[in-house]
């Protein structure tokens, strides 16, 4: 896990890889993800990839995705 937010936005990701959800839709209506060290993760929206991407550390990525599948964001 990381040391916290400003570790988390110092990573450089000009060369980060990024993927699409297997189960996206050909409308592209999708965020992207890629993984970064300490198990944290960058998300971005894949029709704005210019923006600047959020970023969890592994316990927070955790909690979002959860929260996702039980449909309560």
């Amino acid at each position: 896990m990381t040391n916290g937010k400003a570790e988390l936005y110092a990573y450089d990701l000009s060369a980060a890889l990024w993927r699409k959800a297997k189960a996206s839709g050909p409308e592209h209506n999708c965020v992207e993800i890629a993984d970064l060290p300490g198990g944290a993760t960058a998300v971005r929206d894949s029709k704005n990839p210019g923006l600047e991407p959020l970023r969890f550390d592994e316990t927070k990525w955790s909690m979002f995705r959860q929260a996702v599948i039980r449909g309560e964001l």
